[in-house]
């Protein structure tokens, strides 16, 4: 076999049998097929696309190019949850915490973010004294005795995928949804958990724009997920806007507590994080039917079980309860500014997300590659959103950074994501 026969075979439209892709991802990742003819084939792939059944042949090619964790050692269903990535998006410190108050077990490994904010870890990281690194049997106690634990992913998990993404990335072969469902499916399926709730962005802050593109890809990585024995289901969710109010990492934290002691909480973060929860509930098998699962994860949030899971969980991996309740946390930075909005009564029609997420990162609360530190407490806080009415000196939003420069360019880019209408938008 020779990797020129490959690119030959699908830049003419040909299809890869499990032979070829098994052959391309184990050659790549040891190091004996180079990055061009790698991008070659990937940019065939793009354009002449991939069956559901190469796919799937890829997904699991490339979760067998690293470690497969064995959750045996936790007894019952073992349900993750994985997001497709937004903007302010913290429903992971949420839905875990709700779901296993009704004894659901999550067993969840994420990863660090590149880009807009931080991923899970970092965010967890941003309490102090958080632990994101457990041995094996820790995690598997833990998981026993609360119900979740969350750590950092092994550089081992998926292995082919990390090199094939940092590949797609510099080539131009991202968008492509074969290649989308099967990076996100191989590191799902090494993590070893018996469900998956797979939450799918759509809009201007996604990577699927269009409700089309998110169908497709949802319905792509539900049927590999079913075709590996997992019970599995996606939600199709907007992403026209940021999720809650909070973007950043321990401000996005201050914000999955505070909600999950129901004050006044961002009203689309709740309706998502009972939707996701209660999914996780039924497929974790303590609930008959979704909507039994979305009724009892609403109990359990307003039970306070949920929050006292939250609580449990960060005593258990490593620090004081006491920080979630502090009013300051999340607010801490040596630097804040208002974004004051100036002008005739007006209502916000829109946000672009994008713009925000931008806005964040450069106030230091994500990263552009992933040598660089993120600033834990750098974030922002959207006082209005879609459909708010502002007032001449109404804060719109508020900036934290603990560099004033960095500080400066948050707030400016900031204030260009914000759209205004007289009239009420839909």
């Amino acid at each position: 076999m020779n990797i020129l026969d490959l690119i030959y075979k699908k830049r003419d439209g040909g299809k890869l049998s499990r032979e070829d892709i098994r052959y391309f991802v184990e050659g790549y990742t040891e190091g004996s097929i180079p990055d061009y003819q790698a991008s070659a084939l990937l940019m065939a792939i793009f354009f002449e696309k991939l069956d559901e059944e190469e796919t799937y042949e890829l997904t699991m090619a490339m979760r067998d190019s690293g470690d497969i964790a064995d959750l045996s050692a936790i007894s019952g269903i073992k349900v993750d949850k994985h997001s497709t990535g937004g903007v302010g998006d913290k429903t992971t410190l949420i839905v875990a915490p709700i779901a296993a108050s009704a004894g659901v077990k999550i067993a969840k490994m994420s990863g660090r973010g590149l880009g807009f904010t931080g991923g899970t870890i970092d965010k967890l990281e941003a309490i102090p004294g958080m632990r994101t690194s457990l041995e094996t049997g820790e995690f598997y106690e833990l998981v026993n005795r609360l119900g979740m634990s969350v750590i950092g992913q092994t550089a081992h998990i998926a292995a082919a995928d990390k090199k094939l993404y940092a590949l797609r990335d510099v080539t131009g072969t991202v968008e492509n949804t074969g290649l989308i469902a099967s990076s996100i499916m191989s590191k799902k399926l090494a993590s070893g958990s018996d469900s998956i709730v797979l939450d799918v962005k759509c809009g201007n802050g996604a990577f699927m724009e269009h409700i089309e593109e998110a169908e497709e890809l949802a319905r792509a990585m539900v049927k590999i997920g079913e075709s590996a024995g997992k019970r599995i289901a996606a939600f199709i969710t907007d992403m026209n806007q940021p999720l809650g109010r909070a973007v950043g990492n321990s401000i996005e934290v201050a914000e999955a507590a505070s909600l999950l002691r129901l004050e006044e909480p961002d009203p689309e973060l709740l309706e998502l994080s009972l939707y996701l929860s209660g999914a996780m509930i039924f497929l974790g098998g303590k609930a008959s039917g979704f909507h039994e699962g979305r009724e009892l994860a609403r109990e359990k949030l307003e039970s306070g079980a949920a929050y006292e899971k939250l609580r449990e969980f960060v005593s258990a991996q490593g620090r004081d309860a006491s920080v979630l309740s502090d009013p300051e946390f999340g607010r801490k930075a040596k630097y804040s500014a208002d974004y004051v909005y100036h002008g005739p009564d007006a209502f916000v029609s829109a946000i672009s997300t994008r713009e925000v997420g931008l806005a964040s990162q450069h106030a230091g609360a994500g990263r552009a590659r992933k040598d660089e530190s993120i600033d834990p407490e750098a974030g922002i806080y959207l006082e209005a959103k879609i459909g708010s009415l502002l007032k001449d000196g109404s804060i719109a939003a508020r900036v934290y950074s603990n560099d004033e420069g960095k500080l400066r360019t948050a707030l400016s880019e900031l204030k260009g994501a914000y759209r205004f209408s007289s009239s009420e938008p839909e």
